[in-house]
């Protein structure tokens, strides 16, 4: 049985390049974000759902526009439930089919941003949480494009960044990649003794 290690953390915070250094260590890395992105590609079972629910959030080659959608979802915050409601049953689905694949493997990661907000830390053996100051957050969300507004809505949907540390068995620092880098190490070397204490 694998050991589940969720990793979570607000946007900005770093938790891509966190989870990029999981994978570079061999360990079979679930990216929630991924899993939409392959669900909202032309012909995908997210992007029907989504042509259901907010047709004007589609391309012309039947995928899902994200800045469209996340449009729509600025204008009514509401919506955003309507679309969590049918979208996270395909996510567990493809969760589940990455789970079955790694068995074998010591370690798992399943990298979710809402990880605790949809009460999937109780699934995980340990969390770890990423964290940046709130500056650098915001510089690095401006950066990607999305404005000030884009940030606030989505800040209001997530536990606040000192919550999920409170919470967390672990916290890495992303301020550098050798800060991230060595809490990594850290992580999966407790990880290691906490299982071999286990076995």
């Amino acid at each position: 049985m694998s050991f589940l290690l969720g990793l979570t953390g607000s946007i900005g915070m770093g938790k891509s390049t966190t989870a990029a250094m999981f994978a570079e260590a061999g360990i079979p890395v679930w990216d929630a974000d991924a899993a939409v992105h392959r669900l909202y590609q032309p012909g995908g079972r997210g992007a029907r759902v989504v042509a259901g629910l907010f047709p004007a959030a589609m391309e012309g080659d039947g995928s899902v526009s994200r800045p469209k959608l996340r449009a729509l979802l600025r204008a009514d915050p509401s919506a955003l439930d309507r679309l969590n409601a049918a979208i996270h049953p395909l996510i567990a689905e493809d969760r589940a089919e990455f789970l079955r694949q790694h068995l074998a493997a010591p370690v798992v990661v399943l990298d979710i941003p809402l990880l605790f907000e949809t009460g999937l830390d109780a699934s995980c053996d340990a969390v770890a949480v990423v964290t940046a100051p709130a500056e650098m957050q915001r510089d690095r969300v401006l950066s990607r494009g999305m404005s000030d507004a884009d940030l606030a809505l989505i800040l209001a949907r997530q536990l606040p960044d000192a919550e999920k540390r409170a919470r967390a068995d672990y916290i890495i620092p992303t301020t550098s990649l050798e800060a991230a880098r060595a809490a990594v190490k850290d992580v999966l070397a407790d990880i290691d003794r906490r299982t071999r204490q286990n076995a």
